[in-house]
């Protein structure tokens, strides 16, 4: 019996009536954060017509919040360890929504950056305690369930953003204009501290353990030395210091692995998902896709608004059919999965590539391209985003005991974040140099085939998982 099935939990869960307000309120606090880390995909033209800024504003409003929160989430699962989840999240939730204000209040674009960085470290301190209350709150079955529901959280609000930061950008309520894509936070957050504070368990610290604090200030180094060139490099031209940055973004990365290894009763990450291979290969297969997703659904975005002149509400609703294709991926992948297995993953990631492909075609060659012709494509994207992602967090938790499970979510969570930054930076730069030089079709077309790339590794990847998600889990 692993610490995932202990009486103790079980019994913990049948006694807390409202353990399901526990999941919405998790539930919650991840929308607000995949919200806000996307919604200024659309937002982003409108904010720089208004405060100004560089060409790479757009990027740097998205990079800077995941970027700090990936940086510091691996440390706010450890703190949530250390301190207790209930005041990390309580934490967290407060300091989120007061900068969600602060973002609508900002004066200039280096404010509003900066500020969006508080946002995302806040959201770090409260995004990772959310697995382990649920454990907490809810038996087995209904830890099951829950995480079920995950994988679709991860996923819709990426495409729903879009939308609905269009809508707000474009209603323009009370001369707000973009401001209402933060403010709407505002009162989500607060109806959610408040249901956080009737319900979450209260749990337990272990004041024993410790912060290893050189290991956040490695990985925090790490990630900043490879996403702040990646940003930069095209704009000042590729010099020697951005490969200079990104060489030493990766020796700090290896470090970082070799410096965790070798810490047992403080490290950041438990040294047991380290030797982990379902978890890891999850992990990297995660890191692909968010960034392929993440990537693509920005410069899709730019496209539209800046290569064909649409307004954000045509923009988001140009999306409209990735939502379509997703709700219908998830439904076949949830009725799939006991039949198929990984090989879910497997279809939904071909039909990205058919989706990307189709885009890249569509776009090939031609001036200009509507949101009719855009729709085939984005629609198979969608489609196989909702089935490969609405059951990848089953196979990536599978296997992760009680012990593991703040570590473990922590990780998750950055990784997605990471790999989000990862792909708006990389992805959004290619975009931007065939756009300065070529038609927006042109570039559209280069970034949509170079998104292949991390989608056939994702591909690769599945076939290191097991082959079912429970499978690994029973055998614990």
């Amino acid at each position: 019996m692993t610490a995932l099935d202990s009486p103790a939990a079980i019994t913990s869960a049948t006694r807390n009536p409202l353990r399901w307000v526990v999941f919405a309120v998790v539930f919650a606090a991840n929308i607000m954060d995949l919200l806000d880390a996307t919604i200024v995909n659309i937002a982003g033209p409108a904010i720089h017509v208004d405060l100004g800024g560089g060409a790479n504003t757009v990027q740097w409003l998205s990079a800077g919040y995941t970027l700090a929160f990936a940086v510091l989430l691996i440390a706010g699962a450890r703190l949530g360890d250390i301190l207790g989840r209930r005041p990390l999240f309580l934490v967290g939730s407060a300091g989120f929504t007061i900068f969600s204000a602060a973002c609508a209040l900002s004066p200039d674009i280096g404010v509003l950056i900066a500020f969006r960085a508080l946002q995302g470290a806040f959201g770090a301190l409260m995004i990772p305690q959310g697995f382990g209350l649920m454990r907490e709150a809810l038996d087995d079955k209904e830890f099951d369930k829950a995480t079920a529901m995950f994988g679709p959280a991860m996923g819709l609000p990426m495409i729903a953003a879009p939308i609905l930061a269009g809508a707000l950008v474009d209603w323009d309520l009370w001369g707000t204009g973009w401001r209402l894509v933060f403010l709407i936070n505002v009162p989500v957050g607060v109806v959610s501290f408040l249901l956080a504070l009737r319900t979450l368990p209260r749990g337990a610290s272990h004041s024993g353990m410790k912060l290893d604090v050189p290991g956040v200030w490695l990985i925090g180094l790490a990630l900043v030395a490879i996403i702040y060139p990646l940003i930069e490099a095209q704009p000042e031209g590729w010099p020697f210091w951005t490969f200079a940055l990104l060489a030493a973004g990766l020796v700090l990365l290896l470090v970082f692995l070799v410096w965790e290894k070798r810490r047992r009763s403080d490290a950041l990450i438990e040294p047991s998902l380290l030797t982990n291979r379902n978890y890891l290969s999850g992990i990297a297969v995660a890191l692909a896709l968010f960034g392929a997703f993440g990537g693509l659904l920005l410069c899709v975005s730019l496209y539209g608004q800046l290569g064909e002149g649409w307004s954000p509400m045509h923009a988001g609703l140009t999306l409209m059919p990735m939502v379509i294709g997703m709700i219908a991926g998830m439904v076949g992948g949830t009725m799939a999965v006991a039949r198929l297995g990984r090989h879910v993953l497997h279809i939904g990631l071909l039909v990205i590539a058919a989706g990307v492909a189709t885009l890249a075609l569509t776009v090939t060659g031609a001036t200009s391209a509507s949101s009719w012709d855009l729709l085939p494509g984005l629609f198979l994207v969608g489609a196989g985003a909702g089935a490969s992602i609405g059951q990848l967090f089953q196979f990536i938790l599978s296997s992760v005991s009680m012990r593991e499970v703040g570590s473990a979510s922590g990780v998750l969570e950055a990784t997605q974040q990471l790999s989000t930054s990862l792909g708006v930076a990389i992805l959004g730069t290619i975009f931007l140099s065939g756009f300065g030089e070529h038609l927006p079709t042109h570039a559209l077309t280069v970034t949509a085939w170079a998104c292949l790339a991390p989608i056939a590794l994702a591909f690769a990847l599945v076939f290191r998982l097991p082959m079912r998600a429970r499978a690994e889990s029973a055998a614990a």
